[in-house]
């Protein structure tokens, strides 16, 4: 039988973070929820540079035309580290729901008084979930897409996007799991109506780099084509 070696995490990585059929988020703030989500990110960060290490993604055949393991491989290693990756990736998923339930009980309980138009409650959202702070080269290494265009008064437009926009996240989708954009694609598909946190590196004027953390809510009803309203392009 194979040994399974373990991919190297952060420190402060614990099994017991992910139980049974999903996460343990009962009785947790705000800002533990955001914790456990950068938590996630971070192992799923390691992970991801295992895979780069052995120059392989999720979908790299580790086997040969005749049936057996490659040769030049750490098929074993890959195997598990893929095998983790896709199980972070299910609980982060679910992570982001109960992340998206606590922003809608917050706008919810300041009443619809405090919000006369649907454009003020986008705009105040985008404000308290948008955290600009500066990065360094390693973080902007990690992006994978490109925001090409954008379409006013779109779902995109209205969440913060801007062209030039480098992605680093996208929800749970990371430069490890992107799979050419389709995961974006299947993700913002069955996403409608729902809050996706999209992680961004943009330059300013003067050519200093933030890294923003914007919502962007897939719908197809704000008159144009598509859920988004923009054209990303792999980097």
């Amino acid at each position: 039988m194979e040994t399974i070696h373990a991919p190297t995490l952060p420190s402060g990585s614990n099994s017991n973070t992910v139980q049974g059929d999903g996460i343990q988020t009962d009785g947790f703030t705000f800002a533990q929820l955001q914790a456990k989500k950068m938590d996630m990110e971070a192992k799923l960060q390691a992970l991801g540079s295992v895979m780069d290490l052995h120059e392989v993604d999720m979908k790299t055949p580790l086997i040969t035309q005749d049936g057996f393991p490659r040769a030049d491989l750490d098929v074993a290693l890959i195997r598990t580290t893929r095998a983790k990756i896709i199980h972070i990736q299910n609980d982060l998923k679910s992570l982001m729901s109960v992340i998206e339930r606590h922003i809608h009980a917050y706008f919810a309980s300041k009443g619809q008084d405090d919000v006369t138009e649907d454009s003020e409650l986008k705009s105040d959202l985008k404000t308290t979930t948008s955290s600009p702070s500066h990065t360094n080269k390693h973080t902007l290494a990690r992006c994978f897409a490109k925001v090409n265009s954008i379409v006013y008064n779109s779902p995109s437009a209205a969440a913060g996007l801007q062209i030039g926009d480098k992605i680093s996240s996208f929800g749970h989708i990371n430069f490890s799991n992107h799979d050419r954009l389709n995961q974006i694609k299947n993700l913002v598909q069955e996403s409608e109506g729902r809050l996706i946190h999209v992680q961004v590196m943009r330059e300013s004027k003067c050519g200093q780099i933030q890294e923003l953390t914007l919502s962007l809510t897939p719908s197809k009803s704000w008159g144009g084509r598509g859920l988004l309203g923009c054209h990303i392009l792999p980097l």
